[in-house]
């Protein structure tokens, strides 16, 4: 599932009122939150330290490579490693968003994170997260053409149509984490103010919220349907059109050619929506919001470490770029 169907169903497991005889504090009244990160050990500290330093510096790493190697080979300006390129950049603001954040306090033993950083954090969360959601609906209707119109690839996927794309997309995810920020700077939240997570999660914090949250809980509904729903039905129906014109192919050696140009995207898709599912599962499971927090370091994390190696391993004319780059370094 997507970031916006995993926070919309999470919203449903962590909404609960603040009971009435609870003193709620003014949204002026709250300087800071506490962010209670994944475990309470003390001695497990150092291993999160080292584990999330490490995933967060491959991810970071393996994203710049693959910018690096399309913008330096002319033989990647096409709309594909145009469009992947954008998705590493969404990557690395995915991850900057939460991991620093997350080793900062690990590092100096405090759990804290200011209102106004928690609203920033909510704010870059969803213009990354819905980014990655809608590049990937982008690079399936790429895929969909090149598969299903080959002839007329270069004329319909052109320049100023791929910068349009890339443009909708950006300026559709900042909207998006506007109105969540916004969303969350109208509530007012109970005396306690921990968040059982490693960053601030938007229904984490409409769980802490004392005022009425049925309106953002809608509010949530609604963007979830047009921010998720929408990418996701794009990229099954364009799925759906392209397995159907491969099955159309008389040659094995055909088939197998048209699937290895959208096998790389087909696998970060899955791995993308199936960690989010995972961890939808696993919070409905288990009623402990910290091992929900668990669950999502896959979407959040683990997801932006792989996608380069998929992108790098599985393709031919990244792998080759980047042993241009390398060579020219000896």
């Amino acid at each position: 599932m997507s970031l916006h169907l995993f926070c919309l169903f999470n919203t449903l497991f962590f909404f609960k009122r603040c009971p009435i005889f609870m003193e709620p504090q003014n949204l002026t009244g709250v300087s800071e939150f506490f962010l209670m990160g994944l475990s309470d050990d003390l001695e497990l500290q150092p291993l999160l330290f080292g584990l999330f330093l490490s995933m967060y510096l491959v991810s970071v790493l393996g994203n710049l490579l693959i910018i690096l190697a399309v913008s330096s080979d002319p033989h990647l300006y096409t709309p594909m490693y145009f469009f992947l390129s954008n998705l590493s950049l969404a990557d690395i603001g995915f991850s900057t968003t939460t991991i620093p954040k997350m080793l900062l306090n690990i590092q100096t033993h405090s759990r804290s994170i200011t209102y106004a950083d928690c609203l920033t954090q909510v704010s870059f969360f969803f213009l990354f997260g819905c980014l990655d959601n809608l590049l990937l609906a982008v690079m399936a209707y790429d895929r969909f053409v090149a598969i299903c119109h080959p002839l007329h690839y270069p004329v319909i996927m052109n320049a100023c149509l791929c910068g349009f794309l890339v443009l909708v997309s950006f300026f559709s995810s900042l909207l998006d984490s506007q109105i969540h920020c916004l969303m969350v700077s109208q509530l007012t939240f109970c005396t306690s103010v921990e968040i059982h997570h490693f960053f601030c999660d938007a229904p984490q914090l409409l769980h802490l919220a004392c005022s009425d949250t049925s309106i953002s809980t809608i509010l949530v509904y609604f963007m979830g349907a047009i921010f998720g729903g929408v990418p996701l039905s794009g990229i099954l129906c364009s799925y759906t059109r392209i397995v159907s014109s491969i099955l159309r192919v008389p040659s094995t050696g055909g088939k197998c050619k048209a699937f290895s140009t959208c096998g790389s995207h087909l696998s970060v898709v899955c791995l993308f929506y199936g960690t989010g599912l995972g961890a939808y599962l696993s919070s409905s499971v288990s009623p402990s919001p910290r091992r929900s927090a668990v669950a999502s370091v896959m979407y959040t994390v683990v997801t932006l470490m792989l996608n380069p190696f998929i992108y790098s391993l599985r393709n031919k004319d990244i792998k080759r770029a980047l042993w241009r780059i390398i060579s020219r370094t000896d």
